[in-house]
């Protein structure tokens, strides 16, 4: 294989209850992720000179502390030899700092790619193992599939949420993950639910309340689209999106959004597209 061209998709949070806090100042959560076939584009070519280069259509992202090239070199040292080196260019299409787990995606798919790639054969558990030193997020996408996370979000069972379509929303502001969850104010004693009693209306993000009093342009993005059909912060946020039964109907919202804020369209898959590539391949 002398190239290899993956999706590289958005996740959603369908709710995010917060369990408590440790002494150690992690936070006890429950959340349920669900990809979206809305993605990234990463392409990989294979060299044999020892470098990892990154390219990508927004220049600012090519840096050596991008996701995409910390990971890379984590499977040169610690895997691989470092006469093998590889070409990779990112397209941009997903928002950043949104809270949809773009860098995070970006650099599992990197994981996944380099070990088919390099032939490192490393088993699922140990590439998750890798994507959790550098983030959080990343062991969700390592996995692709759907599933009902807990503890500080490392304990996954498998669920199949309703494959529902989306508007996602990105109001035109960035959201420090370390501030919300830092903040005095952050509800901190949702009682644990089981996946089993899972339903979106029972359910709820509880960084939503304090995000929408920190940022108005958030609380503006909700309420207008509330108008219209169920709708919830992702993460940490900026980003919202709004629940729909078809396409027509998410479409036809996007024209309701608030000036200044940009969005899309997509459908909810319990599958990642990166691993549906990958199985394809």
């Amino acid at each position: 294989m002398t190239t290899l061209v993956l999706p590289s998709p958005a996740k959603i949070n369908l709710f995010l209850h917060i369990n408590g806090r440790r002494e150690n100042g992690y936070h006890e959560l429950q959340t349920l992720f669900q990809f979206l076939d809305y993605s990234d584009t990463l392409h990989f070519e294979p060299t044999d000179n020892g470098k990892i280069e990154l390219s990508c259509n927004l220049t600012a992202l090519e840096g050596e502390d991008n996701l995409i090239v910390r990971a890379a070199r984590i499977l040169q040292t610690e895997y691989s030899t470092n006469s093998k080196g590889i070409k990779i260019h990112l397209e941009k299409r997903l928002p950043m700092g949104g809270g949809v787990g773009g860098g995070s995606s970006n650099a599992a798919t990197t994981l996944l790619a380099l070990n088919k790639l390099w032939n490192l054969n490393l088993s699922e558990q140990t590439l998750m193992e890798i994507g959790l030193s550098l983030g959080a997020d990343i062991p969700v996408f390592i996995k692709g599939e759907a599933v009902f996370a807990q503890g500080v979000g490392e304990v996954f069972t498998q669920a199949k949420p309703t494959e529902h379509w989306y508007l996602v929303a990105k109001p035109n502001c960035h959201i420090s993950t370390a501030t919300i969850f830092q903040h005095p104010d952050l509800c901190r004693n949702t009682a644990k639910l089981t996946n089993e009693n899972y339903r979106f209306d029972n359910t709820r993000n509880d960084c939503e309340a304090l995000v929408k009093k920190l940022y108005p342009e958030v609380a503006n993005t909700i309420d207008r689209l509330l108008e219209y059909a169920p709708t919830r912060l992702t993460g940490t946020g900026a980003c919202v999106f709004s629940v729909y039964c078809d396409k027509q109907s998410a479409e036809k919202a996007m024209t309701y959004l608030p000036k200044g804020v940009s969005g899309f369209v997509c459908q909810g898959v319990n599958v990642s597209p990166t691993k549906t590539a990958l199985g394809n391949i």
